[in-house]
């Protein structure tokens, strides 16, 4: 694309910057906006990937149509079909009607669907269908509905990770990737970033009737550090603020510090420098592993620790219910109608010790249970509701041997 046909696009769409990576983008949403490919912009929140679909949507035989600009992560879940594929009469409650939904009343114009990761994995069904044949049903109905509609989708999302997470289907990504559009970061258009703040500048100062306020040197270079994690939008947030709140129309570097987050728990990015002072993603890498590597550690330990509990609890409740069994033989007291008083009853004589205690029960429980089963460790254990190995500690523990 010619200097000027740039600069003509950049006119029109209020687009401020000279950077590479900018121009790349609009030189491919040109390029491809006379065809019907779908398109797939990525990048970060903030980077104002929403102007790209419309410059390919202006720039399309589709531009006389309709356009429609969707954010898939502000409609729920539950009504997000409905929305994007329309729905029948009594589909659902409160549908006291049928809607065309998005894809019916955009037919042969252009759908952009902003935040495309968020969509739930039964909607992305849908997507996919309507992508390969142009067909979709509504939510409620049985007709085939047919549609002629460009998609262009954008997402902040890492979607080679959403698809290795099972979060969005790996066909449905190859066919909204079709051409790819990558929009650089703030941080990454140098000299830019200075253009857009005197745009926002101007900009404040005519809303609000104030002078317009300007950088001094040190500020632009403060500017030009920052990270920005918000991007663009961060960036005008901040000339909105100090154009309001600064009384001194000539931000230096000490005033610009006052509204640019400085605590380190913010949002903005920390850079891990290599020896000859290039940022290492490598380091942060290494630094990522070694925390999850530490994280799991921990989770199966903790994971050893509670199966180990959860087996001494089964094991208590079988002794316990064991005890019951034996208390239920013991003598009760009745109450004699003639005097009310009470008496013991007179019971079957019983070989134990009137007074046992648990130890005593378990080891004698433990002893019988072995003399009926001929000594047979296994077959014990079975009797008992408990393992072999539980078997074994309980004979160490109460001095039995086998005979």
């Amino acid at each position: 694309m010619n200097t000027s046909e740039l600069q003509r696009i950049k006119q029109r769409y209020n687009i401020v910057g000279n950077c590479d990576a900018l121009n790349r983008a609009l030189d491919v949403a040109l390029q491809v906006a006379p065809t019907d490919l779908s398109v797939l912009i990525v990048g970060e929140s903030g980077v104002g990937k929403e102007i790209i679909p419309r410059v390919i949507h202006d720039n399309s035989p589709r531009r006389r149509e309709k356009y429609f600009a969707i954010n898939c992560g502000a409609i729920p879940e539950g009504t997000i079909d409905g929305e994007l594929f329309g729905h029948e009469k009594g589909s659902f409650t409160g549908a006291i009607g049928e809607s065309e939904g998005y894809f019916g009343v955009a037919n042969k114009g252009t759908i952009f669907l902003d935040e495309v990761g968020e969509l739930p994995l039964a909607t992305q069904a849908r997507l996919l269908r309507v992508l390969e044949t142009g067909e979709y049903i509504r939510v409620g109905g049985t007709k085939v509905m047919k549609t002629d509609v460009r998609i262009v989708a954008a997402t902040n999302v890492n979607m080679q990770k959403a698809i290795s997470a099972g979060r969005f289907r790996e066909d449905l990504y190859y066919r909204l990737n079709t051409i790819p559009i990558q929009m650089p970061s703030l941080r990454e258009r140098g000299e830019d970033i200075v253009l857009l703040f005197r745009l926002f500048a101007l900009q404040m100062a005519e809303k609000y009737r104030t002078p317009k306020i300007t950088l001094t040197e040190d500020a632009k270079q403060l500017l030009l550090r920052y990270k920005w994690p918000g991007n663009v939008r961060q960036l005008k947030n901040i000339t909105e603020q100090m154009s309001v709140l600064s009384e001194n129309r000539e931000i230096n570097k000490e005033t610009l510090q006052k509204f640019i987050p400085q605590d380190p728990e913010s949002t903005q990015l920390t850079l891990i420098s290599s020896p000859d002072g290039q940022h290492s993603y490598e380091s942060e890498r290494e630094i990522l592993y070694k925390i999850l590597y530490e994280l799991r550690g921990n989770v199966s330990d903790l994971r050893r620790d509670m199966n180990s509990l959860r087996k001494q609890l089964d094991d208590a409740r079988t002794l316990n219910a064991k005890v019951a069994e034996i208390n239920a033989q013991l003598p009760v007291e009745k109450v004699r109608p003639e005097n009310n008083a009470y008496e013991v009853a007179e019971a079957e004589e019983i070989s134990e010790p009137e007074t046992l205690n648990l130890n005593e029960l378990g080891r004698q429980m433990v002893e019988k249970a072995l003399e009926r089963n001929g000594w047979n460790r296994k077959k014990a254990a079975q009797e008992l509701g408990i393992s072999d190995r539980t078997l074994y500690r309980k004979l160490k523990a109460y001095g039995l041997n086998e005979d």
